[in-house]
């Protein structure tokens, strides 16, 4: 963020790093000095909501980025050591679902978006996951580390950030620490367009939208995601098509075919660590 973002000179004094100094930040916020220093270094833990909204106002906070300060606040000083925590399982409501909504392709996710369960349409339309071990099975490890991700998702940049935007939703809910931190540090150290991203801080939460697959066996079909959250975190995801539509057609053969049907073309190279 620049002065000129929110209203400020950009004076005379040259600038070391990118961005507002404290002072600016506190001065914007209504703030002292001392006490946003006191802040940002973590000896005050307990900021009441009008100060988090009065520096969420300052720094241009979108909706999903204010409540993610909030949820940071609220954790500070309430953390602890913890032991990974086993993966649930589907809920049988969420497996009876996914058997319903066929040929729709669709499947269930946990926060830190390990596959727990998934109609034959869902499967297949993540391409090549049904060689990866269930334990390994995760959208976003999948997203950057299998080679025919890049192929499926047309939009390959836009599906990366928006996964990364998640995590960060999920970091700051203080959801599954180890697992996360887990899986971020993999990430992290396998490729570099996730360490970028990570190291972005872009805070979103997931919510439905249209994409445009590259399937290599169905071909290229739009669809439309929808996102069903339960209780306990568990995503129910499912990619419709327009009823009568050449997509339709397409997501209908998903559940049809092989693993041994050859690729049409390759994926875009990536960088690999």
């Amino acid at each position: 963020m620049q002065p000129s973002q929110v209203g400020l000179p950009p004076g005379t004094r040259r600038r070391q790093t990118a961005g507002l100094r404290r002072e600016e930040v506190a001065a914007l916020a209504g703030l002292s000095v001392d006490y946003y220093i006191r802040l940002e270094q973590g000896r005050d833990r307990n900021p009441s909501p009008e100060v988090l909204a009065a520096l969420a106002s300052a720094l241009l906070l979108d909706a999903d980025e204010a409540a993610h300060l909030h949820r940071v606040a609220r954790l500070a000083g309430a953390r602890s050591a913890a032991a990974a925590a086993p993966v649930e399982p589907a809920g049988r409501g969420m497996v009876l679902l996914l058997q319903s909504v066929r040929p729709t392709p669709a499947f269930v996710l946990d926060q830190v978006s390990n596959l727990l369960a998934a109609n034959p349409e869902g499967l297949r339309l993540l391409w090549g996951i049904e060689q990866w071990e269930p334990v390994r099975r995760n959208l976003i490890r999948y997203v950057f580390t299998h080679p025919a991700a890049r192929t499926v998702f047309e939009d390959w940049t836009g599906m990366a950030r928006d996964c990364v935007a998640h995590l960060r939703v999920v970091q700051g809910a203080g959801s599954h620490p180890v697992e996360l931190a887990a899986l971020t540090d993999e990430l992290c150290a396998a490729t570099a367009d996730f360490e970028a991203l990570w190291a972005h801080y872009d805070v979103r939460a997931k919510r439905g939208t249209r994409r445009m697959f590259r399937h290599p066996a169905v071909g290229r079909m739009e669809l439309t995601s929808e996102i069903l959250t339960a209780p306990d975190g568990q995503r129910f995801v499912a990619f419709q098509a327009e009823p009568g539509s050449p997509d339709r057609d397409a997501v209908t053969l998903l559940g049809l075919v092989g693993d041994d049907v050859p690729e049409r073309g390759e994926g875009a190279e990536h960088e690999q660590r």
